[in-house]
């Protein structure tokens, strides 16, 4: 054979086992591809069947081949659903706070400005029914219509001052007033109280106003009664004074001048007994005659620097 043949023959040979090769390959690429493709209808076929609630959270189910919203709550996990025929919803059932603001009017026609703090979570047991009347988003829709309706029913029974003097007993009264209404909608409190409270600011100033002349009259009050208890006090040394006065005189009725002599012997012997006890002072007693027969009296000399 030529070279020429040779070459042609294996050319062939060669570009027939190339054709060969890509066949296989092609066949394993196309049942790759086959495979790949069942896999992500499976996975978005199991997908679409399963789906969870976490913790604190429950779910109702909206059946359209059984007329809406099933009856049944489903609890926390992992759950099987019909892909188009079935759509869980997921609902918060933790407790909840939220803080609501409310201005209403006092007994004695007192605007009062009040935030109320409620704590609050659905009933588990009425999900469904819940979610039928008012949806998702019941909280919005429920909340800030019953608070209002029970703070201005309340507060309405009250004024002002008592608002801030009984403020425990108006904040138990709302709160056994909301549960009743929550309770109409499907919602349970856990607590309710009352964190902001204020009045206008032209009552603000009255009860200020009050209070500074409260505390002047109260003020008044303690002068009178200490100029009171000084008067007694005065008069009750004037009687004495008097009564001792009578005392002496009745003596003095009786015995003479002898109970002035008495008194005076005492205040010399106190007189003494002070100047005794001096250091500065030194007491020279009287000498003999000066000319005229007579006693010279004592001296009391100073010998301070």
């Amino acid at each position: 054979r030529s070279p020429k043949i040779r070459q042609h023959i294996e050319y062939t040979s060669n570009t027939n086992n190339f054709l060969n090769q890509y066949t296989e390959m092609d066949k394993v690429l196309s049942r790759l591809s086959t495979m790949t493709g069942a896999l992500a209808v499976g996975a978005f076929t199991v997908n679409s069947c399963l789906y969870d609630v976490d913790g604190g959270e429950r779910a109702v189910m909206f059946d359209t081949l059984r007329g809406g919203i099933l009856p049944d709550v489903i609890g926390e996990g992992t759950h099987f659903v019909i892909p188009v025929i079935q759509r869980p919803v997921i609902l918060d059932v933790r407790t909840t706070a939220r803080e609501i603001p409310s201005v209403t009017g006092t007994k004695d026609l007192q605007q009062a400005n009040i935030k109320l703090r409620v704590l609050w979570h659905p009933i588990e047991e009425e999900l469904p029914r819940l979610y039928r009347e008012l949806g998702t988003d019941f909280a919005d829709r429920v909340l800030p219509s019953i608070v209002n309706e029970v703070l201005k029913t309340v507060v309405a029974q009250y004024q002002a001052e008592e608002l801030l003097s009984r403020r425990a007993e108006v904040s138990e009264q709302i709160r056994i007033d909301l549960e009743k209404r929550a309770k109409q909608f499907h919602l349970t409190l856990d607590d309710v109280a009352i964190t902001h409270l204020t009045f206008s600011r032209e009552y603000t100033k009255a009860i200020e106003s009050k209070q500074v002349a409260s505390q002047d009259a109260e003020r008044q009050q303690w002068v009178v009664k200490k100029a009171e208890q000084e008067r007694q006090a005065v008069v009750t040394r004037a009687e004495g004074e008097a009564e001792a006065a009578m005392i002496i005189t009745a003596a003095m009725e009786k015995t003479g001048n002898a109970i002035i002599e008495v008194r005076r012997i005492d205040a010399a012997k106190e007189i003494a007994g002070k100047l005794a006890n001096s250091r500065n002072i030194v007491y020279l007693p009287g000498g003999g005659a000066t000319g005229q027969g007579g006693n010279s009296p004592g001296l009391l000399l100073s010998i301070d620097k």
